[in-house]
């Protein structure tokens, strides 16, 4: 495929099952102890883990997909801006005057300094090194005794701009030029402008970036590693998957889903009786637990090192639960210091056995069918690129 289109193993528009059909579903599951299954076996080469240029062809891929980079409630207002890096690139995004989202590499169009940091609400970005002047839209508005640069047009010196928009309440990115209709079909409506984003956090792991994404995607494992964790409210290796495209979708019932057999199946209110894992082809997924919801992103750094993105929001209230800021916070509290913690030691304690002989791929089966969706679509999307 040509590098001068995005990669995309979008779907058309995902059609999941409704609530009604899926708690019938996890009954069935229930009743007769069985789960969703895969069709195939896949055998991924260890090597795929470790080796330079295979990292490099998937950081590529990820660059050329559409990728979430942040909430849009995590950009309320006009100069609201993130900047950090994503897949290895620098990167500066902005709500401008306008209240459109705009994506720029944060790089000063002078020597190539970061014109920004972190988070915040700013009218203008000025470069530290020279005072290199960019506006919210990204053009260049001031350079510092031009007379110095001859032939230096203000024009064509703004930052370097990359595709963004926003759909269903998050902002993606892609980092190539692309034209306006180069958007996925395939993305859903997952947060409102409303929803309040309550914490946002970084963290890094010496573990290969699909290791770690590998954990989300399977409840194969929920009894064994959970055990004293999620298990104790959950189910052991019972699971929804539905696939769509490269991404998919992995519901984890409660155990305490039971109590909905007694009501009208029309009636029932699935909040709070499921977790829902969405994962976002290549390195993004949405968790949306009981009162919180977790857009997390898997930054690649090295073939063996990764760093999590992760925003955390507010869940919408419904007829019968009001969540405040204060559950949210309480059940993110939950989430991210025990179950997150023992999937990320697993993912780092493989990394360390990859380099030895005792095994020349990962197998992953029948219980696993969201991670062979993924293997499978970024193989994909490799011999695409080729």
């Amino acid at each position: 495929m040509s590098s001068s289109k995005f990669y995309s193993l979008a779907s058309p528009t995902p059609k999941l099952i409704d609530d009604v059909k899926l708690v019938d579903k996890i009954f069935h599951h229930i009743d007769n102890k069985t789960t969703d299954l895969g069709d195939i076996v896949w055998k991924e080469p260890v090597n795929n883990y470790l080796d330079e240029e295979r990292f490099n062809k998937e950081i590529d891929l990820i660059r050329s997909s559409a990728v979430p980079f942040c909430p849009s409630a995590a950009l309320p207002s006009p100069g609201s801006y993130i900047a950090r890096t994503a897949a290895l690139t620098p990167l500066l995004v902005v709500r401008d005057q306008d209240n459109k989202v705009r994506a720029f590499i944060n790089a000063c169009r002078h020597r190539g300094m970061k014109v920004a940091s972190g988070t915040g609400c700013k009218k203008a970005f000025i470069c530290p090194y020279h005072g290199w002047t960019y506006g919210l839209n990204g053009q260049n508005k001031s350079i510092p005794d031009q007379y110095g640069f001859p032939g230096i047009d203000k024009k064509d010196h703004g930052l370097h701009e990359i595709t963004a928009y926003e759909k269903g309440g998050l902002v993606y990115v892609i980092q190539k030029k692309y034209n306006d209709d180069d958007q996925t079909d395939d993305q859903l409506d997952f947060f409102t402008p409303d929803q309040e984003v309550f914490n946002q956090s970084e963290i890094s792991d010496e573990a290969n970036w699909k290791l770690l994404y590998e954990t989300l995607l399977e409840g194969y494992h929920i009894k064994s590693l959970h055990r004293n964790s999620f298990y104790p409210y959950g189910l052991d290796n019972l699971n929804v998957v539905e696939t769509f495209g490269a991404n998919s979708r992995i519901i984890f019932p409660f155990k305490r889903i039971e109590k909905l057999r007694a009501q009208d199946p029309e009636n029932r209110l699935i909040e709070g009786s499921i977790t829902s894992v969405y994962s976002l082809f290549p390195n993004a997924s949405i968790t949306v637990l009981s009162k919180h919801t977790n857009l997390v992103i898997i930054e690649p750094i090295s073939p063996t090192k990764s760093k999590w993105i992760i925003y955390s929001l507010v869940n919408r209230s419904n007829s019968k639960l009001k969540i405040t800021a204060d559950d949210a916070k309480r059940d993110g509290e939950f989430v991210g210091s025990t179950g997150q913690d023992e999937d990320r030691a697993a993912a780092r304690a493989i990394q360390n056995t990859l380099h030895t002989s005792a095994n020349s791929h990962l197998t992953f089966g029948y219980f696993e069918k969201a991670i062979v969706n993924f293997h499978r679509s970024i193989d994909e999307g490799l011999n695409l690129r080729k």
